[in-house]
């Protein structure tokens, strides 16, 4: 446990610390390349949008950054669970807080750190920067002052402010609160709440369910002092309209007959004995992070009528306040609110329990790993990768705040803001969270084939660490440990497998024989059949056609062919399949983008081309998108009537006749399914015109590979693959000197794969080694 602890401390400090330390940069919005550039954003230039907005004030939200720029403000006092350690050791939590603010909702952030206890000295400072940011967002402020700094800051600026530990809680809870009690058939009136713990996000809690219609008279709420009572002299104003008479209540007698209960307080501070006297169809939210009130499985297992949430992502119904921070400072810049009200409040809580009741998309379903999610006791919010939340949100508190009177901008086209909202991000950050909880719910085995290498040990503790797969680490067994040993990884608990030890002989003739009885007449006697068992791929990959790995990952230091020839020896391709592709699958500002044929095919024909392409569009599907064709060549729909060019062609005529239902169009020049205006006006008779186009088919390796490198080296794109399709099981091929991260997420797509495709378990394997063994036998008779 001791080296798991110090593991996940060296892989947290080495992500912030390597590179360029920290989490966030400052990226030029335009060109400054030119000396013609230089001056216009700056000397003489810069003069001119001065001048517009000293005569015009509002026009800084024309000419600069403010109108997207969110400061996250924060003096260090109450960090996480860290308590007071200062500005500068809180200053990686407000990074984070930007990065969440920029994937979720294309928000701008600067953090700034002060040094400054004294909330009337905090509240001049952070008064003073209005002019610089769009909006402002409190964060890890202690109690009591919080609410003091907050109210001021509210009062004295023109701006959005927020103090999110206090209402993003509040928020999100409200709108499970309001499903929960739905399903529950109860109404918020005449609910009876227990709360535990009156710090700020619970005060926020409590004022935004009353806010939803509960009543004061039906709180009891505790502190670390007991009880909320009207005998106490330390109550705030806020405080005593939730006191109740009697000073002598605990919690276990508060929770008898009660129809809510939620905790905002500490660990293990509820009994499955009071949830089992609590009223018929209880709601309990336990929210104390990381460990909660009561935690999940004993509550449920206390009561079956009971609705369960959590602060935890491990079980149903997240309280997550990345459902709403994001989208409520989108939708209040967007508007340039002057602040976030209680109206702008409400809209965002009833926004995001109307989402929950609405199909989910099958991204959300494919990232928690559900065949069909549904509003009900286990799904009462959305999900935090549902990418609806921007368009759902944000257009709720905008319209909030314009009809609240706050918004200095009005929105007349709503259809429009929306559509803006859903291009401000490409789906590339969701698919591959998407694509790492998917592959958590059902970690497979996977042989690491080069596990003497420190990038693939390295990959390999991060994948077993955060429960992606299983890792079965494959090489001398010595040289691993001493790589491991020299940097600090623990792979205690990973299996080595070294095939030229006299351990795996036994093992190793198992796999000989089957290996000679598929290759017998293909050119391999059994002498040759037993010595190829040493090498390290041919062995991996015979661990997963016997079922005793369910997928593969090589390629890190060998050739590509020598890492595919025994895949294609030992595995085969899949039934229907003539041949196999490589793609890469690149994650760009634009979305994702599938490319194939990349690694493999060299001079496809007409018809091996529909091949490739049908075996990219299957995969495209597997990540729960619809594939978008454009079959690539220098032509554009018979401008050029070169064979290359009627190649492609009628790869397209062949697809077609295959499947009427693909999207597909071509030969086209790479940069028509990118214009929409240029293809519209020009091609209007094309499948594509107006359609996103996600997927590329190269007429040739040569077009494919260069295109692709070109894409990750220049157009700074993130790269993933080569992705062998084709086989009947998962062997995916690494890049020569792949970095770590692009290691773990060839392990997300072989785990991914290989749910799909692997139905082996260990009798199985079994099974199948004595099924091989009978058959020799019979031979050698």
């Amino acid at each position: 446990m001791d080296k798991q602890i110090q593991l996940r401390k060296q892989q947290a400090l080495e992500y912030h610390s390597k590179g360029r330390p920290g989490k966030i940069e400052v990226v030029p919005t335009k060109e400054a390349k030119t000396q013609r550039d230089l001056s216009l954003a700056y000397s003489p230039g810069v003069a001119e949008p001065c001048k517009e907005i000293f005569n015009n004030k509002e026009d800084v939200y024309k000419y600069t950054a403010k109108g997207n720029l969110v400061g996250v403000i924060s003096n260090g006092t109450a960090v996480l669970g860290l308590g007071d350690i200062g500005p500068e050791a809180g200053k990686p939590v407000m990074e984070g807080k930007g990065v969440l603010f920029k994937i979720f909702a294309d928000i701008d952030v600067f953090d700034i750190e002060i040094n400054e206890k004294d909330p009337e000295k905090f509240v001049q400072i952070v008064k003073s920067l209005e002019p610089t940011f769009g909006g402002i967002n409190l964060e890890d402020i202690k109690a009591p002052e919080c609410f003091y700094i907050e109210k001021a800051l509210r009062e004295q600026m023109n701006i959005p402010v927020m103090h999110d530990d206090q209402h993003g809680t509040a928020i999100i809870s409200g709108a499970a609160l309001l499903n929960a009690l739905e399903i529950q058939k109860k109404k918020i009136e005449k609910a009876r709440f227990v709360i535990n713990g009156a710090g700020a996000a619970a005060m926020a809690c409590v004022q935004i369910y009353v806010a939803l219609g509960a009543r004061y008279e039906n709180f009891t709420m505790f502190d670390i002092d007991g009880v909320l009572h009207t005998g106490r002299t330390d109550l705030d104003e806020v405080k005593r309209k939730f006191a109740v008479q009697k000073s002598d209540i605990n919690l276990e007698k508060a929770m008898k007959d009660a129809d809510v209960f939620v905790g905002l307080s500490v660990r293990n501070v509820v009994t499955q004995e009071m949830v089992k006297s609590m009223a018929k169809n209880p709601v309990v939210f336990a929210m104390a992070n990381p460990e909660p009130e009561i935690s999940y499985d004993l509550a449920t297992a206390a009561r079956k009528d009971i609705i369960m949430a959590t602060g935890r992502s491990d079980y149903p119904n997240m309280v997550n306040n990345v459902l709403g921070f994001p989208f409520i400072f989108r939708g209040a810049l967007d508007v340039r609110a002057s602040q976030i009200n209680e109206a702008m409040k409400l809209a965002a809580v009833k926004a995001l329990a109307d989402l929950a009741k609405t199909p989910v998309p099958d991204i959300v379903n494919l990232a928690y790993n559900q065949k069909n999610m549904s509003f009900g006791p286990e799904y009462i919010i959305p999900k935090p990768l549902d990418p609806r939340l921007l368009a759902t949100v944000s257009p709720a508190v905008a319209k909030a705040a314009i009809d609240s009177g706050v918004a200095k901008v009005k929105i007349d086209d709503w259809e429009a803001y929306t559509i803006e909202l859903n291009k401000r991000l490409g789906l590339d950050n969701q698919i591959m969270r998407a694509l790492g909880a998917k592959a958590r719910r059902d970690p497979k085995r996977i042989v690491f084939a080069e596990a003497d290498n420190v990038k693939v040990l390295k990959a390999a503790s991060i994948v077993y660490d955060e429960g992606i797969c299983y890792p079965i680490l494959l090489g001398n067994e010595e040289k691993i440990r001493r790589i491991a040993e020299e940097n600090t990884l623990d792979i205690s608990d990973l299996p080595i497998i070294d095939p030229h030890h006299e351990s795996t002989e036994e093992k190793r003739n198992l796999y000989a024989e089957v290996f000679f009885w598929k290759r017998q007449r293909k050119g391999f006697n059994y002498y040759e059949s037993k010595k190829v068992m040493s090498d390290r791929n041919h062995y991996g990959c015979m661990m997963v056609e016997m079922g005793d790995a369910d997928g593969m990952i090589s390629g890190l230091t060998r050739d590509y062919a020598e890492t595919i020839r025994p895949a294609l020896q030992i595995i085969g391709t899949e039934e229907g399949v003539k041949r196999i592709a490589g793609m890469y699958l690149l994650l760009t500002k634009k979305g994702p983008l599938f490319l194939g044929d990349t690694t493999v095919n060299f001079n496809p024909t007409a018809e091996e081309l529909a091949d490739i392409a049908e075996l990219v569009a299957k995969e495209v599907k597997t990540f729960n998108l619809t594939p978008r064709i454009a079959m690539l060549s220098y032509s554009n729909f018979g401008s050029n009537n070169s064979p290359e060019a009627r190649l492609v062609a009628e790869a397209t005529r062949i697809l077609k006749e295959r499947d009427r239902t693909l999207i597909v169009d071509g030969e086209m020049q790479a940069s028509l399914p990118f214009n929409k205006e240029i293809m519209r006006d020009n091609y209007p008779f094309s499948e594509l015109v107006n359609e996103d186009v996600n997927t590329l088919i190269f007429p040739n390796l040569s077009a494919g590979n260069v295109a692709y490198g070109l894409l990750k080296e220049v157009g700074g794109a993130d790269a993933i693959g080569p992705i062998l399709l084709g086989l009947k099981k998962p062997v995916h091929v690494l890049q020569l000197g792949s970095s770590v991260r692009s290691i773990i997420n060839m392990a997300n797509i072989a785990v991914i794969d290989a749910q799909l495709k692997c139905k082996l378990n260990t009798d199985d394997a079994v099974q199948r080694s004595q099924w091989w063994k009978g058959r020799k036998g019979k031979k050698d008779k």
